[in-house]
């Protein structure tokens, strides 16, 4: 009813004063703002994540292990003596012996 203002059960009024400013905060943050909420969403948590900072980085090992092959290279670039890097304890069956796939070249196998 009357009176009541911007109270008022049946809709918001909306002064010119509320346009107007809105109008100028839409132009200011435009390229900022998407017509998608998801879009917005995954914008916000993108922003989020890179400002978090993990205590130690992923990048931090203190040992790496590596096959013979990997540790020849390195002796061959000279960096066999990195720190941290092992040579892995060799394994019996170096490499699995290649098998046929189960069916022929073209999957199923249709009588």
């Amino acid at each position: 009813g009357e009176g009541e203002g911007a109270a008022a059960a049946m809709g918001r009024v909306r002064t010119k004063t509320v346009k107007k400013t809105s109008r100028q905060v839409i132009e200011k943050y435009y390229s900022r703002m998407t017509l998608d909420f998801h879009t917005n969403k995954k914008e916000e948590e993108r922003e989020r994540r890179m400002d978090f900072v993990p205590e130690k980085s992923a990048l931090e090992v203190d040992e790496i292990r590596v096959d013979k092959e990997t540790m020849d290279m390195l002796a061959f670039l000279g960096m066999a003596d990195l720190p941290g890097v092992e040579r892995a304890p060799e394994t019996t069956s170096a490499a699995a012996p290649y098998r046929q796939p189960f069916n022929g070249p073209r999957g199923g196998n249709r009588a």
